[in-house]
């Protein structure tokens, strides 16, 4: 597997990889719709110790989908962890119980699934769709990005009209899609003629949506 020269944060320095904290320090974004997202950048203090494990122990995976009626390559990478999987790095799972712990009272369950995409360098995307298989097309739910690596913007846009907002994610960022978000707006990571290194994301879900 070959990519782009990654380029550390000049930020993201600190000896070990810990978490901030998500109290006091989340920006919440009110949307329409009943949507909102909340953002913080670089709550994963020294991100860039943990991106070599993603990179080279995670199982990636290349999978081909059909679109009109074509087969294509998905221009990703990906791994999907279960419930009961371990994940790649223990950071993640503390990562996962934090998240848990804050978001316990309005989310109402747990997040119990870890979503990855290994986007390499700029050929590397995702067009835009709203996390509706499952229950996130039909009730309010939450899922939760945290970024390691090259930042590459998450756009978002209402899923009937209007502008969209752009959230440059990586070097351990976090974002956080809530209320109506997967039903009411949309999210793209679109493609980038700019020379960029990998991007990792790690996206965590209750059970039932994906």
């Amino acid at each position: 597997m070959t990519h782009a020269v990654y380029q550390p944060s000049m930020l993201d320095l600190a000896p070990e990889a810990t978490l901030g904290p998500l109290a006091g320090s989340l920006r919440r974004h009110r949307l329409t719709r009943g949507a909102w997202v909340d953002h913080l950048p670089g709550w994963v203090r020294g991100s860039d110790l943990v991106l070599p494990t993603l990179l080279t122990e995670v199982d990636w995976r290349a999978e081909r989908r059909t679109m009109y009626e074509n087969r294509v390559d998905v221009p990703r990478l990906l791994r999907w962890y279960g419930r009961d999987e371990p994940l790649p790095h223990d950071l993640l799972t503390e990562a996962r119980r934090r998240l848990n712990e804050h978001y316990a009272d309005e989310l109402g369950e747990p997040f119990v699934t870890a979503g990855m995409c290994l986007y390499r360098d700029g050929r590397d995307s995702v067009a835009w769709h709203g996390d509706t298989i499952g229950r996130g097309s039909r009730v309010d739910t939450m899922v939760a990005i945290v970024s390691f690596g090259s930042p590459r913007p998450l756009l978002l846009r209402p899923r009937d009209g209007g502008a969209s907002l752009r959230f440059p994610l990586g070097h351990g960022d976090l974002i956080v899609m809530g209320g109506s978000c997967q039903r009411t707006w949309e999210h793209a990571v679109p493609k980038t003629a700019k020379p960029v290194g990998p991007r990792v994301s790690v996206q965590f879900r209750p059970a039932g949506v994906a």
